[in-house]
Protein backbone atom coordinates (compact mmCIF):
# COMPACT_ATOMS: atom_id res chain seq x y z
CA UNK A 1 0.00 0.00 0.00
CA UNK A 2 2.90 2.45 0.84
CA UNK A 3 4.67 1.63 -2.62
CA UNK A 4 1.51 1.90 -4.45
CA UNK A 5 0.22 5.41 -2.72
CA UNK A 6 4.12 6.73 -3.30
CA UNK A 7 3.94 5.65 -7.05
CA UNK A 8 0.40 7.30 -7.30
CA UNK A 9 2.49 10.72 -6.13
CA UNK A 10 5.09 9.93 -8.51
CA UNK A 11 2.82 9.76 -11.41
CA UNK A 12 1.39 13.22 -10.57
CA UNK A 13 4.61 15.36 -10.58
CA UNK A 14 5.66 13.17 -13.51
CA UNK A 15 8.76 11.43 -11.95
CA UNK A 16 9.98 7.88 -12.60
CA UNK A 17 11.40 6.71 -9.12
CA UNK A 18 12.17 7.76 -6.17
CA UNK A 19 15.68 6.83 -4.39
CA UNK A 20 15.99 6.40 -0.76
CA UNK A 21 18.86 5.88 1.46
CA UNK A 22 17.53 6.96 5.23
CA UNK A 23 17.85 3.52 6.49
CA UNK A 24 14.54 4.26 8.77
CA UNK A 25 12.62 5.01 5.46
CA UNK A 26 14.17 2.02 3.75
CA UNK A 27 12.49 -0.25 6.46
CA UNK A 28 9.05 1.32 6.32
CA UNK A 29 9.04 0.47 2.35
CA UNK A 30 10.94 -2.89 2.25
CA UNK A 31 11.28 -4.11 5.88
CA UNK A 32 15.12 -4.53 5.63
CA UNK A 33 17.01 -2.18 7.68
CA UNK A 34 20.44 -1.42 6.42
CA UNK A 35 23.47 -2.04 8.18
CA UNK A 36 25.72 -0.15 6.67
CA UNK A 37 24.48 1.59 3.52
CA UNK A 38 21.75 0.68 0.88
CA UNK A 39 19.78 2.35 -1.95
CA UNK A 40 16.36 1.51 -2.47
CA UNK A 41 14.21 2.99 -5.62
CA UNK A 42 10.43 3.17 -5.78
CA UNK A 43 9.39 2.70 -8.95
CA UNK A 44 7.07 0.27 -11.19
CA UNK A 45 9.71 -2.59 -10.19
CA UNK A 46 10.58 -1.28 -6.31
CA UNK A 47 14.34 -2.56 -5.53
CA UNK A 48 16.92 -2.75 -3.05
CA UNK A 49 20.83 -2.31 -3.36
CA UNK A 50 22.16 -3.36 -0.26
CA UNK A 51 25.92 -4.18 0.09
CA UNK A 52 27.61 -6.88 0.05
CA UNK A 53 27.80 -7.74 3.96
CA UNK A 54 23.90 -6.83 3.99
CA UNK A 55 22.67 -9.20 1.46
CA UNK A 56 21.72 -12.32 4.01
CA UNK A 57 20.23 -9.85 6.44
CA UNK A 58 18.28 -7.78 3.40
CA UNK A 59 17.24 -11.18 1.14
CA UNK A 60 15.80 -12.48 4.84
CA UNK A 61 13.41 -9.28 5.39
CA UNK A 62 13.18 -7.42 2.25
CA UNK A 63 9.81 -7.85 0.78
CA UNK A 64 10.75 -6.14 -2.37
CA UNK A 65 13.46 -7.07 -4.92
CA UNK A 66 17.31 -7.27 -3.72
CA UNK A 67 20.63 -6.77 -5.55
CA UNK A 68 23.84 -6.31 -4.51
CA UNK A 69 25.40 -3.04 -4.63
CA UNK A 70 28.21 -3.02 -7.25
CA UNK A 71 29.26 0.12 -7.60
CA UNK A 72 27.44 3.77 -8.41
CA UNK A 73 27.50 4.01 -12.51
CA UNK A 74 25.86 0.66 -12.24
CA UNK A 75 22.76 1.35 -10.09
CA UNK A 76 22.71 4.70 -12.94
CA UNK A 77 22.81 2.70 -16.24
CA UNK A 78 20.02 0.18 -14.61
CA UNK A 79 17.94 3.19 -13.93
CA UNK A 80 18.14 4.94 -17.44
CA UNK A 81 17.77 1.79 -19.06
CA UNK A 82 14.12 1.81 -17.85
CA UNK A 83 13.23 4.55 -18.97
CA UNK A 84 14.21 7.13 -15.86
CA UNK A 85 14.98 10.85 -16.24
CA UNK A 86 12.94 12.18 -13.68
CA UNK A 87 14.42 11.04 -10.37
CA UNK A 88 12.67 12.55 -6.94
CA UNK A 89 14.82 12.02 -3.96
CA UNK A 90 14.76 12.51 -0.26
CA UNK A 91 15.45 15.91 1.07
CA UNK A 92 17.78 14.61 3.18
CA UNK A 93 20.37 12.97 0.60
CA UNK A 94 23.89 14.08 1.08
CA UNK A 95 25.06 16.03 -1.41
CA UNK A 96 27.85 14.12 -2.94
CA UNK A 97 25.49 12.02 -3.97
CA UNK A 98 23.18 14.40 -5.21
CA UNK A 99 26.57 15.34 -7.42
CA UNK A 100 26.63 11.59 -9.03
CA UNK A 101 22.86 12.25 -9.93
CA UNK A 102 22.47 15.35 -11.46
CA UNK A 103 24.24 15.18 -15.17
CA UNK A 104 21.98 11.76 -15.53
CA UNK A 105 18.43 12.77 -14.49
CA UNK A 106 16.52 15.75 -13.46
CA UNK A 107 16.43 15.61 -9.69
CA UNK A 108 13.71 16.76 -7.90
CA UNK A 109 13.57 16.73 -3.66
CA UNK A 110 10.10 15.20 -2.50
CA UNK A 111 8.94 14.28 0.51
CA UNK A 112 6.43 11.45 -0.42
CA UNK A 113 7.82 9.18 2.24
CA UNK A 114 7.71 11.72 5.36
CA UNK A 115 4.11 12.22 4.48
CA UNK A 116 3.21 8.66 4.42
CA UNK A 117 4.42 7.90 7.29
CA UNK A 118 2.42 10.48 9.17
CA UNK A 119 -0.15 8.02 8.92
CA UNK A 120 0.43 4.91 11.70
CA UNK A 121 -1.51 1.80 10.77
CA UNK A 122 -3.04 -0.24 13.36
CA UNK A 123 0.33 -2.73 13.68
CA UNK A 124 2.23 0.44 13.81
CA UNK A 125 0.32 2.07 16.68
CA UNK A 126 0.65 -1.76 18.24
CA UNK A 127 4.40 -1.45 18.13
CA UNK A 128 4.19 1.93 19.81
CA UNK A 129 2.03 0.75 22.15
CA UNK A 130 4.18 -1.96 23.24
CA UNK A 131 7.46 0.12 23.43
CA UNK A 132 5.12 2.13 25.97
CA UNK A 133 4.38 -0.23 28.20
CA UNK A 134 8.03 -1.39 28.24
CA UNK A 135 9.36 2.03 28.76
CA UNK A 136 7.17 2.48 31.64
CA UNK A 137 7.25 -1.07 33.47
CA UNK A 138 10.79 -0.09 33.78
CA UNK A 139 10.61 3.52 34.95
CA UNK A 140 8.35 1.71 38.03
CA UNK A 141 10.35 -1.13 38.34
CA UNK A 142 13.32 1.57 38.51
CA UNK A 143 11.77 3.46 42.23
CA UNK A 144 13.91 5.85 41.27
CA UNK A 145 13.10 8.14 44.70
CA UNK A 146 13.87 5.08 46.80
CA UNK A 147 17.55 4.71 45.01
CA UNK A 148 20.79 6.14 46.15
CA UNK A 149 22.97 5.97 43.24
CA UNK A 150 24.02 8.66 40.69
CA UNK A 151 22.37 10.09 38.11
CA UNK A 152 24.38 8.11 35.24
CA UNK A 153 23.94 5.05 36.85
CA UNK A 154 20.44 5.44 37.58
CA UNK A 155 20.49 6.03 33.73
CA UNK A 156 22.04 3.06 32.69
CA UNK A 157 20.04 0.74 34.73
CA UNK A 158 16.30 2.47 33.00
CA UNK A 159 17.75 1.08 29.92
CA UNK A 160 18.86 -2.12 31.19
CA UNK A 161 15.65 -2.76 32.50
CA UNK A 162 13.78 -1.75 29.19
CA UNK A 163 15.95 -4.33 27.76
CA UNK A 164 14.99 -6.71 29.84
CA UNK A 165 11.70 -6.04 29.69
CA UNK A 166 11.79 -6.67 25.56
CA UNK A 167 12.61 -3.75 24.37
CA UNK A 168 15.92 -3.65 21.47
CA UNK A 169 17.21 -0.78 22.75
CA UNK A 170 16.55 2.88 24.55
CA UNK A 171 15.06 5.24 21.27
CA UNK A 172 17.19 8.09 22.49
CA UNK A 173 20.12 8.99 24.95
CA UNK A 174 18.14 8.59 28.50
CA UNK A 175 17.63 11.39 30.33
CA UNK A 176 17.72 11.45 33.90
CA UNK A 177 19.13 14.36 35.65
CA UNK A 178 17.97 16.41 38.75
CA UNK A 179 18.70 19.60 40.76
CA UNK A 180 19.24 23.05 38.33
CA UNK A 181 20.31 20.41 35.17
CA UNK A 182 16.36 20.57 35.15
CA UNK A 183 16.54 23.59 33.58
CA UNK A 184 18.30 22.00 30.33
CA UNK A 185 15.69 20.26 28.25
CA UNK A 186 18.65 17.83 26.94
CA UNK A 187 20.48 17.53 30.09
CA UNK A 188 22.97 14.48 30.17
CA UNK A 189 23.37 12.54 33.13
CA UNK A 190 26.11 13.03 35.35
CA UNK A 191 28.01 11.09 38.34
CA UNK A 192 26.65 12.34 40.84
CA UNK A 193 23.54 12.29 43.60
CA UNK A 194 20.24 12.54 42.79
CA UNK A 195 19.12 16.13 43.72
CA UNK A 196 15.84 17.79 43.21
CA UNK A 197 13.58 17.87 41.44
CA UNK A 198 14.45 14.57 39.40
CA UNK A 199 13.70 14.56 35.28
CA UNK A 200 13.30 11.44 33.47
CA UNK A 201 13.39 11.63 29.59
CA UNK A 202 13.04 8.09 28.36
CA UNK A 203 11.72 6.09 25.56
CA UNK A 204 12.18 2.26 24.33
CA UNK A 205 12.53 0.70 21.33
CA UNK A 206 10.43 -2.51 20.27
CA UNK A 207 10.30 -3.92 16.71
CA UNK A 208 11.77 -1.09 15.53
CA UNK A 209 9.31 1.55 16.62
CA UNK A 210 9.92 4.09 19.28
CA UNK A 211 8.17 5.51 22.79
CA UNK A 212 8.61 8.58 24.15
CA UNK A 213 7.82 9.87 28.04
CA UNK A 214 8.82 12.00 30.25
CA UNK A 215 8.09 12.68 34.28
CA UNK A 216 9.42 15.06 36.46
CA UNK A 217 8.99 14.08 39.96
CA UNK A 218 9.16 17.62 42.67
CA UNK A 219 9.18 18.61 45.89
CA UNK A 220 9.66 21.70 47.18
CA UNK A 221 6.48 24.40 46.82
CA UNK A 222 7.97 26.07 43.91
CA UNK A 223 8.42 22.77 42.01
CA UNK A 224 4.67 21.98 42.89
CA UNK A 225 3.41 25.27 41.18
CA UNK A 226 5.25 25.39 38.21
CA UNK A 227 4.38 21.64 37.80
CA UNK A 228 0.79 22.42 38.04
CA UNK A 229 1.00 24.90 35.51
CA UNK A 230 2.90 22.34 32.91
CA UNK A 231 0.43 20.03 33.63
CA UNK A 232 -2.39 22.15 32.70
CA UNK A 233 -0.89 22.76 29.54
CA UNK A 234 -0.50 19.40 29.33
CA UNK A 235 -3.92 17.85 29.95
CA UNK A 236 -5.79 21.32 28.16
CA UNK A 237 -3.79 20.47 25.17
CA UNK A 238 -4.37 16.73 24.97
CA UNK A 239 -8.30 17.36 25.51
CA UNK A 240 -7.60 20.22 22.53
CA UNK A 241 -7.03 17.78 20.00
CA UNK A 242 -9.46 17.08 17.26
CA UNK A 243 -9.17 15.76 13.62
CA UNK A 244 -9.18 18.97 11.26
CA UNK A 245 -7.80 21.60 13.60
CA UNK A 246 -3.92 22.13 12.62
CA UNK A 247 -0.66 21.12 14.42
CA UNK A 248 0.06 25.20 15.58
CA UNK A 249 -3.21 25.54 17.07
CA UNK A 250 -2.48 22.91 19.48
CA UNK A 251 1.00 24.44 20.42
CA UNK A 252 -1.15 28.15 20.77
CA UNK A 253 -3.50 26.07 23.61
CA UNK A 254 -0.37 24.55 26.07
CA UNK A 255 1.78 27.85 24.77
CA UNK A 256 -1.01 30.45 25.84
CA UNK A 257 -1.74 28.50 29.04
CA UNK A 258 1.88 28.56 30.31
CA UNK A 259 2.33 32.74 28.93
CA UNK A 260 -0.99 33.61 31.12
CA UNK A 261 0.93 32.28 34.08
CA UNK A 262 3.99 34.47 33.44
CA UNK A 263 6.52 32.06 32.17
CA UNK A 264 5.92 31.93 28.20
CA UNK A 265 9.62 33.11 27.24
CA UNK A 266 10.46 29.83 29.63
CA UNK A 267 8.85 27.66 27.26
CA UNK A 268 11.36 27.04 25.06
CA UNK A 269 10.61 24.50 22.44
CA UNK A 270 7.50 23.29 20.63
CA UNK A 271 4.57 21.33 22.51
CA UNK A 272 5.03 17.93 20.56
CA UNK A 273 6.73 15.84 17.81
CA UNK A 274 5.72 12.93 15.97
CA UNK A 275 7.10 9.82 16.18
CA UNK A 276 7.50 6.11 14.50
CA UNK A 277 10.34 4.44 13.40
CA UNK A 278 12.61 7.87 14.38
CA UNK A 279 12.16 9.42 17.31
CA UNK A 280 11.15 12.69 15.54
CA UNK A 281 9.11 12.32 12.84
CA UNK A 282 6.58 14.91 11.53
CA UNK A 283 4.08 16.52 11.77
CA UNK A 284 4.88 18.44 15.43
CA UNK A 285 2.77 20.52 17.65
CA UNK A 286 4.58 23.68 16.97
CA UNK A 287 4.29 27.27 16.06
CA UNK A 288 4.92 27.48 12.61
CA UNK A 289 3.58 23.90 11.85
CA UNK A 290 0.10 23.73 10.37
CA UNK A 291 0.04 20.81 8.94
CA UNK A 292 -3.99 19.12 9.12
CA UNK A 293 -4.21 16.78 12.31
CA UNK A 294 -5.82 13.87 11.01
CA UNK A 295 -6.54 10.36 12.32
CA UNK A 296 -3.77 7.31 12.97
CA UNK A 297 -1.49 10.29 13.84
CA UNK A 298 0.82 9.49 16.84
CA UNK A 299 2.21 13.03 18.32
CA UNK A 300 3.83 13.50 21.82
CA UNK A 301 2.37 16.48 23.91
CA UNK A 302 5.37 17.69 26.35
CA UNK A 303 5.16 21.33 27.71
CA UNK A 304 7.97 22.54 29.96
CA UNK A 305 9.22 25.28 31.88
CA UNK A 306 12.47 25.85 32.44
CA UNK A 307 14.16 28.10 34.94
CA UNK A 308 17.89 29.16 34.07
CA UNK A 309 19.73 28.20 37.18
CA UNK A 310 17.10 26.94 39.15
CA UNK A 311 15.48 24.00 37.94
CA UNK A 312 12.72 22.78 35.20
CA UNK A 313 9.97 20.98 34.87
CA UNK A 314 8.58 18.98 31.54
CA UNK A 315 5.44 16.31 31.62
CA UNK A 316 5.73 13.98 28.10
CA UNK A 317 2.83 12.03 26.77
CA UNK A 318 2.37 10.28 23.34
CA UNK A 319 -1.07 10.30 22.16
CA UNK A 320 -3.08 8.42 18.96
CA UNK A 321 -5.64 10.74 17.41
CA UNK A 322 -8.85 9.06 16.85
CA UNK A 323 -11.40 10.92 17.54
CA UNK A 324 -9.84 12.67 19.55
CA UNK A 325 -6.39 12.18 21.32
CA UNK A 326 -6.03 8.53 23.14
CA UNK A 327 -2.84 8.55 25.43
CA UNK A 328 -0.75 5.89 24.96
CA UNK A 329 0.35 4.27 28.13
CA UNK A 330 -1.05 4.90 31.89
CA UNK A 331 -0.72 8.15 32.54
CA UNK A 332 -2.21 8.27 36.07
CA UNK A 333 0.38 4.95 37.42
CA UNK A 334 3.15 7.30 36.22
CA UNK A 335 2.78 10.65 37.79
Amino acid sequence: MHIKNILNKLKEDDNQAYLLTQFTNIKYISNYKPTSFAFCIIKENPIVYASEMDMEIAKRDSSIEVKKYEKFDVMIEDLKNEGVKNLAIEPSLVYSTYEKLRDDFKIESKTYIEKERMIKSSSEIENIEKATEIAQTAFRQLDVTSRKESEDVLAFDLVRLMIENGASRESFDTILVSGSNTSLPHAVPEHKRLETPILIDWGAIYNGYCSDNTRTIVYTEKEHEIFDIVREAHDKAIKAIRPGLKCCEIDKVSRDIITEYGYGDKFIHSTGHSLGLDIHETPGFSLKDDTVIEKGMVITVEPGIYLEGEFGVRLEDTVAVENKARIIGDLEAML
